[in-house]
């Protein structure tokens, strides 16, 4: 298995932030390099029933169960479709006291840019289809803006167990109509 590790691990003291972007669905997106873990290709998802709709599955990361996530249809676009370009970006999110790795599948990688704060700017109030909390910042590159995904609230377990739960509950009544 092809994959890139990122160690570096120290922030920057001059206002300017590295971001990883990528491209889900037909749009840009980045995320802070510090929450990347890894950059692994797509091989072998397991999946899992009756998970949500944007979670395709499980993989084995050195022993480890990893859940994978669609990013595209977790930010209520099409279904990704993988080609050669896609892959996993391996991040890991707070949790309670815990962190727990969590696989994003991103339709292509493309580059790590540097974005000084000052080139940030808060999360618009209207005019995006996303969640607000899963926009931690717009970050200006050049003439265009680039949404800085927060991926404590795009990935918040939280959250997908409760959507977990919710289509089980739908499930259930579904089959009970029947």
């Amino acid at each position: 298995m092809n994959q890139l590790i990122i160690t570096d691990d120290k922030k920057s003291k001059t206002g300017v932030a590295q971001y990883l972007t990528f491209q889900a669905g037909d749009e840009t997106f980045a995320i802070e390099i510090l929450d990347v873990k890894e950059i692994i290709e797509i091989e072998a998802i397991t999946k899992v029933p009756m998970m949500p709709a944007f979670i395709v599955g499980i993989i084995n990361l050195r022993g480890r169960v990893v859940p994978v996530v669609d990013l595209s249809k977790r930010l209520g676009r099409r279904s990704s479709i993988v080609t050669k370009k896609s892959c996993i970006v391996l991040v890991e999110v707070n949790h309670d006291d815990d962190s727990q790795p969590i696989g994003m599948m991103v339709d292509e990688v493309d580059e790590i840019l540097e974005i000084a704060e000052s080139h940030t700017q808060p999360p618009p109030d209207f005019g995006t289809d996303l969640r607000t909390d899963f926009i931690r910042a717009m970050g200006r590159v050049d003439e265009k803006f680039i949404v800085l995904l927060d991926v404590n609230h795009v990935l918040s377990v939280d959250d997908i167990s409760a959507l977990s739960h919710l289509e089980d509950s739908q499930s259930a009544a579904l089959a009970e109509e029947q």
